[in-house]
């Protein structure tokens, strides 16, 4: 076809749908020099399961797919009380660039963010993608009032400041849970496993999770925890997501993931989604032990790097993690408002 056919060529906008991977999978590939077929094979298989969580919408001419967004709600992640839509994806083929493909994708996702009523987009790409970020700023995207943090999983972790106020949450995520908890990492990590009962989370385990986050949220959050433990539960990739417990009582809990991910991302990198400790076994080690063993689990799936979000307006948390030894990322988090 040639180029003046295809700037003729009608667009038609839908939703994506299964029969699409192969177009999704070739276009993304070409812009980020590497098939991610597993990746974007689970998110839209996410959508199928979970329509209304999921925004994925395709722009086509006669040739097929001509471009993709994808995008997913945002219940109570990072302790948010509106909810959001964070972009997980965005390919437009290669002789359709320059004709706004991108923006009327976006102009889409807005459409369905308001009508579900969602207040905010959100996402995330490395300040070194020059390119993606002109385009956020042309699109009226601006850095959003949180830090990503993140750390090598090599080294473990090391001792925190204390346990108090440790809640943090989500993404999205993967299952088939792998339990480590009887590996040996070096004595210290060891000794720290052996201040709580760590274990795999299982479904029994709601209603604690849920006991634990009100308790330190204030709010009940157990539609938001219900569907993240489903994720653990069902999706196909891996899951980390754990269990302290003390007495036999579970006290803590870590929920995280291992993928490839958003926006070029191309190496696992595990996302902690969340991590609470009963304020009543504050100072006892627990999130240490489940952090000693998060560490102990990636390094046995031999994922290098680990990452999470961090809201100004907890210092305690930020304090947490930055004694285990995160610091700033370089991916820059950005926020557009629309409603």
């Amino acid at each position: 076809m040639s180029t003046a056919t295809a700037a003729a060529d009608t667009l038609t906008l839908r939703a994506l749908r299964p029969d699409d991977l192969a177009a999704v999978v070739a276009i993304d590939a070409a812009i980020e020099g590497r098939p991610r077929r597993g990746y974007i094979e689970r998110r839209l298989q996410a959508a199928l399961r979970e329509p209304t969580l999921h925004a994925q919408l395709a722009m086509t001419d006669s040739r097929g797919v001509a471009g993709y967004m994808l995008a997913r709600v945002l219940e109570g992640e990072f302790g948010r009380s509106q909810t959001g839509l964070r972009l997980e994806m965005l390919g437009v083929r290669a002789d359709l660039r320059g004709r706004r493909i991108g923006r009327q994708l976006l102009d889409a996702i807005v459409a369905w963010g308001q009508r579900h009523g969602v207040r905010e987009l959100r996402s995330a790409e490395s300040w070194r993608n020059t390119r993606m970020l002109r385009w956020f700023d042309a699109v009226g995207f601006e850095l959003a009032p949180i830090q990503i943090v993140d750390r090598a999983v090599a080294g473990g972790a090391e001792p925190p400041v204390s346990d108090d106020d440790v809640s943090l949450p989500e993404g999205r995520g993967p299952g088939h849970e792998i339990d480590f908890g009887r590996g040996e990492g070096n004595d210290f990590e060891r000794l720290a496993r052996d201040s709580a009962d760590v274990r795999s989370m299982t479904a029994a385990d709601l209603a604690d999770i849920v006991r634990i986050d009100r308790g330190i949220t204030g709010h009940d959050r157990s539609r938001y925890m219900s569907r993240r433990l489903a994720e653990t539960l069902d999706d196909s990739s891996i899951r980390v997501s754990l269990t302290g417990r003390v007495d036999n009582t579970i006290v803590g809990y870590l929920m995280a993931r291992a993928d490839i991910g958003d926006f070029g991302r191309t190496d696992p990198v595990a996302i902690i989604d969340t991590i609470g400790v009963d304020p009543e076994y504050a100072h006892r080690g627990v999130g240490h032990a489940l952090m000693a063993q998060l560490f102990a689990n990636l390094g046995a799936l031999r994922v290098e790097r680990v990452e999470t979000v961090l809201s100004h307006h907890e210092p305690a948390l930020g304090a947490f993690f930055t004694s285990l030894g995160f610091e700033p990322s370089q991916r820059l988090p950005f926020v557009r408002r629309i409603g």
